[in-house]
């Protein structure tokens, strides 16, 4: 069972900067894919950023590329989101997950532990 708790959302202005980080509470977080996923109210929850196990690939949406960057420290188990140019429309509770295996998944399906989530709020 691996655990995850997110921090580092919250309110900002457009086109600032937030860092989100999901600390895992499993040893083995280095064999876990990991990503994150983000939930505006009344939306499907849709697929943000993911990073493969050692951190060699990555895989963004295409609302993100260019101003969100996915990372991780295996010796910390903790995976990050540097969340760059906020906009208005960036505003939703964001989720990090794990997914066994190596890849860079945008599969939600493909995600078995989840944490809770936290708020990032972006004003206009």
């Amino acid at each position: 069972q691996v655990q995850l708790v997110e921090s580092g959302g919250g309110l900002v202005q457009a086109g600032g900067s937030l860092r989100l980080s999901c600390a895992a509470s499993e040893r083995t977080f280095s064999s876990y894919a990991m990503g994150w996923f983000r939930q505006a109210p009344g939306k499907e929850r849709e697929f943000v950023a993911a990073i493969s196990w050692r951190g060699g690939s990555t895989s963004y949406a295409d609302s993100v590329k260019g101003r969100f960057t996915i990372s991780r420290d295996n010796a910390e188990n903790t995976v990050y989101l540097q969340m760059n140019s906020l906009k208005p429309e960036d505003t939703a509770v964001y989720y990090c997950a794990a997914a066994w295996g190596g890849p860079a998944t945008m599969s939600r399906d493909e995600y078995r532990y989840w944490g809770q989530g936290t708020q990032v709020t972006v004003s206009s």
